[in-house]
């Protein structure tokens, strides 16, 4: 099944941006984090994974969703061509994280549909 976030006509729940650790306290229990770009938010990642915090990041690079996916990240967000190219090595090392593009447009879930990938999150998924 497709992963669908933030669709107006599919329950979902939010992820909840964090910057900090101390913001994490802000969020109700059991929330999915968004931490934004992986490469800036390593430490709070780390965090996370030892307080089994689930939370989502956005890769820029294969190596960035290989490390995201080391440190159990849920969703591992990517524009469409670099989700492709994750999908394929998420599913040759099994990765438990799901990969996920940010999509703005109903019509856009059909190409990420059609390129196999684990789902899509709509920006209103994402509380500020």
């Amino acid at each position: 099944m497709m992963i669908i976030l933030g669709h107006p006509d599919i329950p979902f729940d939010p992820l909840y941006y964090v910057e900090t650790v101390e913001e994490i306290a802000q969020t109700p229990p059991n929330a999915t984090l968004w931490l934004g770009s992986f490469s800036q938010s390593k430490e709070i990642s780390k965090y996370c994974m030892k307080n089994r915090i689930h939370y989502a990041v956005m890769a820029e690079s294969i190596t960035d969703a290989l490390l995201a996916n080391a440190l159990h990240a849920t969703y591992i967000l990517a524009q469409i061509a670099m989700a492709e190219r994750l999908q394929k090595i998420a599913e040759t090392y099994l990765f438990d994280a799901k990969i996920v593009v940010p999509i703005e447009k109903e019509a856009d879930m059909e190409a990420v549909a059609q390129a196999g990938i684990d789902g899509i999150v709509f920006q209103d998924a994402i509380l500020t």
